[in-house]
């Protein structure tokens, strides 16, 4: 366990990240949370303490010296899965445009997740040339997308990435379930 300088009782690295988010919950309230994960969203730095909740043990890497590079963004918007307000919204489909990959696909399975009306930004990731964006978009679409979207992600079954073809499927079976034919 990690210390924090500005309350004295240690940051659960070592427990699994909803617990630790549960825990940050307690310490900073619900709206403290999710206003630090927006921040680190926005490219802030919210404590070590705040990036320990969120990143857990690989946190403490950045902390050591290690490159920050896109970790705390991504870890923001995680948090995200766990920990919501609505007003958090217009944030997570920025993220649908962020340069690193890995929050782009975060912002997709939050999308997804808070069913966010993300459709037209989901679209535009249908494309992206990292084949896990590609997945997290096509399931998000399927999740918040609407009949019309069948066409937008059916290309990608016969997309190169085995994975791409299944997170399509899985996307178009979403949208199957949510409007079955009468």
């Amino acid at each position: 366990m990690a210390r924090n300088s500005a309350d004295s009782s240690p940051v659960p690295v070592d427990l699994p990240l909803e617990k630790r988010l549960a825990a940050a919950v307690e310490r900073y309230s619900e709206a403290g949370v999710i206003e630090r994960a927006l921040s680190l969203i926005a490219g802030n730095n919210e404590g070590e303490d705040f990036l320990l909740f969120v990143g857990g043990e690989h946190a403490q890497g950045i902390l050591d010296g290690a490159p920050v590079l896109y970790w705390p963004e991504l870890w923001g918007a995680r948090a995200l899965l766990y920990v919501w307000d609505a007003s958090a919204a217009p944030v997570v489909i920025d993220t649908l445009t962020n340069p690193a990959w890995r929050v782009r696909e975060m912002g997709a399975r939050v999308a997804a997740a808070r069913e966010l009306p993300a459709a037209s930004e989901l679209a535009d990731l249908l494309t992206d040339r990292v084949p896990r964006v590609r997945v997290a978009a096509a399931r998000a679409l399927g999740a918040v997308g609407s009949l019309e979207d069948v066409d937008r992600i059916r290309p990608l079954l016969k997309d190169t990435e085995i994975d791409v073809r299944r997170g399509a499927q899985q996307g178009l079976d979403t949208l199957r379930t949510r409007f079955p034919k009468n």
